[in-house]
């Protein structure tokens, strides 16, 4: 507070509320803020990390089509992805394997 009379009570009154005001403001709207700024830094991560992994793909189907012919690239390419879902599928229920049959 600043240095004021005693009886300059509109004046204290006027310098709690702006402290109130204060406070209540570091305790929302900056922390809201800091919330918001890293959704945002992630999010640009995030597509930058998918767009690099896209990349990486066609560059490596690319080599790939380059080293043994177009055709075959596809087949390999086809096979990977389909030994990569299969695993996938046989894992999309962990939980029931566990259990013993009855």
């Amino acid at each position: 507070m600043t240095d004021r009379p005693p009886s300059d009570y509109p004046a204290k009154i006027a310098d709690l509320l702006e402290n109130l005001a204060t406070r209540i403001r570091s305790m929302t709207v900056d922390r809201a803020s800091v919330a918001v700024t890293w959704t945002a830094i992630g999010i640009v991560a995030v597509t930058a990390a998918f767009l690099a992994l896209i990349w990486l793909l066609v560059g490596f189907f690319r080599a790939l089509g380059t080293l043994i012919g177009q055709e075959l690239a596809y087949a390999v390419v086809g096979g990977i992805l389909l030994i990569v879902g299969v695993l996938v599928w046989v894992k999309r229920f962990p939980d029931e394997e566990s259990t013993p049959q009855e």
